[in-house]
């Protein structure tokens, strides 16, 4: 654990390494050490960068086609979700955060050692190859996971048919978990970090971008400057993928990227709808 006392001198030796992420992590640690430090500090972070990704979303879902700009992108132009099934959403998202996952935490608090926060940040090279580690072996683990799920008649019933409540998904409905599901997902991102050996603030990187990964999936809108058509080659799925996912539960099972789908042939490419005119 890190020992406030001997920050101030940590932190004129930190800067002598020359890390750009170095005055960033000596903030941190020197004016938020309680917040950063606190084991409920991932789960705040995981539940704001949920909400606030998907915020933007859930308006341009309530506005629909007043917004013309935006409603030309979209995927199923003919299904927009109403206030009750994005409210729905939400609050599967807020109960399962207050009955399973804050509970969780508090007991793992008498069973695990405190977090301990290192005095170096990593470098910005560390950030991207171990993050972008972590989301390949996590999107390895949710496809084999995802896969099972869908031919097991009574594990997609039990476990993952809610996620499957609505064929237009929205970026609420990111979170619409089952505690099951819930608990893999949960299980993976804690510990895939930890055998990778992450730095904590790569972690952190990780899990927002991962997040803010799942929300576009989720948004409904096959948006141009979408990170499914900024990163060359098709490598991420995006949003178009995982919307032919619920029109067609039977393909595109990985969370981020694409290249299981196309090496396992359960690829699918997308099929825009368009709303008729009479």
């Amino acid at each position: 654990m890190v020992n406030i006392s001997e920050l101030p001198l940590q932190l004129l030796t930190s800067r002598s390494e020359d890390r750009l992420l170095q005055p960033l992590w000596d903030y941190l640690l020197f004016h938020h050490l309680p917040l950063v430090s606190s084991p409920f500090f991932p789960v705040l972070l995981a539940f704001s960068t949920y909400f606030f990704c998907s915020l933007p979303f859930a308006a341009l879902d309530f506005f629909g086609d007043r917004v013309i700009l935006f409603h030309q992108y979209k995927i199923q132009p003919d299904r927009y979700p109403t206030l009750g099934a994005m409210a729905k959403s939400f609050m599967v998202a807020v109960y399962n955060h207050m009955v399973f996952v804050i509970p969780a935490v508090t007991m793992s608090m008498f069973i695990l050692p405190p977090p301990v926060l290192p005095h170096n940040a990593p470098t910005v090279y560390e950030v991207f190859i171990d993050g972008l580690s972590v989301l390949l072996v996590f999107d390895t683990q949710y496809y084999i996971w995802h896969v099972v799920h869908h031919k097991h008649p009574q594990l997609y019933r039990w476990v993952h048919a809610i996620h499957h409540e609505y064929i237009a998904p929205f970026s609420w409905s990111t979170e619409q978990l089952s505690i099951p599901e819930l608990m893999t997902v949960g299980f993976w991102s804690n510990l895939d970090p930890i055998l990778l050996k992450c730095h904590p603030f790569t972690t952190w990187c990780v899990t927002v971008f991962s997040l803010w990964l799942s929300v576009e999936d989720h948004i409904g809108y096959d948006l141009p400057w979408s990170l499914s058509h900024l990163v060359p080659f098709g490598l991420l799925g995006g949003a178009p993928a995982h919307d032919m996912h619920h029109q067609k539960p039977n393909s595109n099972y990985a969370p981020f990227f694409s290249h299981w789908d196309r090496i396992f042939g359960t690829a699918v490419l997308l099929e825009k709808k368009t709303v008729k005119k009479i």
